[in-house]
């Protein structure tokens, strides 16, 4: 397998956390995306939506990291990342959704870039953007997190495809200074989740292409 990856990138750590998790080898190919590398020719002919990360496996070449995850599931059941039942798996999905459609996309890279570089936005203000829909986001998860169903983890006491996707996105809340007080269950799975090896081997300072 090879994974291209940015230490920085919500979605290849979610993938990052998924292999782990998996006990699946790889070898990591860094796309330096601050500095424009996902948009040059050799790039684009892997993917052509610019984006990290890409999995290439068996042949195949998978691109959007909620469905690499999903192919890993059902290719390598071990250390299952979805509940057995319907209903637990929709309950997951909507989770990783909350973050993945709701949060990230309007906090990515390419959108930051584009309220600083073409709309000419200050920092201040493009921190009160980030701030605000990562924090309103959260805030709604956190709700979600009410249900009987949440136990040490988002759904259960296992680890599931939702946990995978939360924690890259506190990695970010915490690297932009946003205020997390009041998410409390949010908080606790997020530190349930660093306790474990997976995690820890997946973050953004064990990638060889960390950048302090």
């Amino acid at each position: 397998m090879k994974l291209y990856s940015y230490f920085r990138s919500s979605a290849s750590f979610r993938v990052r956390i998924a292999l782990a998790l998996k006990g699946l080898p790889y070898v990591y190919e860094p796309v330096h995306l601050a500095k424009g590398h996902q948009l040059q020719d050799d790039f684009t002919g892997v993917n052509a939506d610019a984006l990290v990360p890409v999995l290439e496996v068996d042949g195949l070449r998978l691109t959007q990291s909620m469905a690499i995850m999903e192919f890993l599931d059902e290719q390598f059941p071990q250390c299952p990342l979805m509940p057995k039942e319907a209903a637990g798996r929709a309950r997951v999905r909507a989770l990783c959704q909350s973050i993945a459609c709701e949060i990230h996309p309007l906090n990515n890279l390419r959108v930051l870039k584009y309220l600083t570089g073409t709309l000419k936005l200050d920092e201040d203000s493009k921190n009160t953007w980030y701030h605000h829909w990562v924090r309103s986001g959260l805030e709604a998860f956190e709700k979600q997190l009410q249900h009987p169903a949440t136990g040490r983890f988002c759904h259960g006491d296992h680890v599931s495809m939702a946990d995978c996707v939360l924690v890259p996105q506190i990695f970010n809340a915490n690297r932009f200074k946003v205020d997390l007080s009041g998410l409390d269950r949010t908080l606790q799975i997020f530190e349930a989740c660093m306790a474990l090896p997976a995690f820890q081997v997946a973050q953004p300072s064990a990638c060889p292409d960390f950048e302090a």
